[in-house]
């Protein structure tokens, strides 16, 4: 199969003037040797297609540390990255955001876990198996101006109170459990009260694998239902072909369930909105389909 065989391709091609934030979300599927898809033979495809998209800001789920270790040394100087292990330190999967130090300054980040006891390191009361956790990150975005719109210094501000013209945003990570619908119910409770709890102020992206479809289960109502998210793909003035993003190395479906969500504050813009199909010699990246989007506020 060739390389975006099933349309793939740049897809934050957008006429941006280079002003919007390209922001995506990717299961990595966590590294192994069992072939074939292993992460040696996925590795080379992986590569190709951060090069070929360049996200200034990745959330990533199901890294392992030494995995994430070859993507950063494949993206190269000009990428960075937070994250820690789910099992503490470096044991266990990653929600690990990436960003790309010319574009983006981390300001302050914190981790939590998915459980009654968020700051207990690997804790999980909810009846998952599998740990489940969040990384945070408040960036600065480097191409916004001094003076240009911020909030003090007379700049606009949303119906939602939040800043038009700031160069701070919050931005998310995270990876529900895939097993046990009332962790993932109380994990979407969670994660919004946490984001509740950062400055109104700035805007917010969230990035995931919420192991549920769009619009097919109340954990999709729970994160959106507040109003104080809106899910990029609906909100986007322009889309993608949609395919379902879990494929598990089998033939793409059309139309298929989203489980892997970018969401925004309502302020944010999103321009386009893809799901991205590359694969290389018949070889995917990973068992899941990027999502990306092109956003500015």
């Amino acid at each position: 199969m060739p390389a975006a065989a099933y349309g793939g391709g740049t897809a934050y091609a957008a006429a941006d003037g280079g002003r919007s934030l390209r922001v995506m979300t990717f299961n990595l599927r966590y590294a192994s040797d069992t072939r074939p898809n292993s992460w040696a033979e996925r590795r080379p495809v992986m590569r190709s297609l951060l090069h070929r998209e360049a996200p200034h800001l990745l959330g990533t789920q199901e890294g392992l540390y030494g995995q994430l270790r070859d993507i950063a040394t494949d993206l190269g100087p000009h990428y960075d990255w937070v994250g820690t292990g789910r099992a503490g330190g470096s044991r266990d999967e990653f929600a690990a955001i990436f960003y790309d130090v010319r574009r983006l300054a981390p300001v302050e980040y914190d981790h939590f876990w998915l459980s009654d006891t968020p700051y207990v390191i690997g804790s999980r009361t909810w009846g998952n198996t599998v740990i489940r956790m969040a990384t945070w990150v408040r960036f600065r975005d480097l191409r916004h101006r001094d003076g240009e719109g911020g909030a003090g210094k007379g700049g606009r501000r949303g119906a939602s109170g939040e800043s038009q013209g700031s160069g701070e945003f919050y931005t998310l990570n995270t990876h529900l459990d895939h097993a046990v619908q009332y962790a993932r119910e109380r994990s979407a409770a969670l994660i919004n009260e946490r984001l509740g709890a950062l400055d109104p102020t700035l805007p917010r992206i969230v990035t995931g694998d919420f192991n549920v479809a769009a619009h097919k289960n109340p954990v999709y109502e729970a994160m959106l239902g507040a109003g104080n998210l809106v899910d990029s793909w609906d909100a986007a003035e322009e889309r993608s072909a949609q395919y379902g993003t879990f494929h598990g190395y089998r033939p793409l479906v059309p139309d298929g369930d989203r489980v892997d969500w970018i969401l925004t504050s309502p302020a944010v813009r999103t321009r386009r909105a893809a799901i991205n199909a590359y694969s290389l010699h018949g070889q995917f990246p990973s068992d899941h389909l990027p999502v990306q989007a092109l956003v500015d506020w």
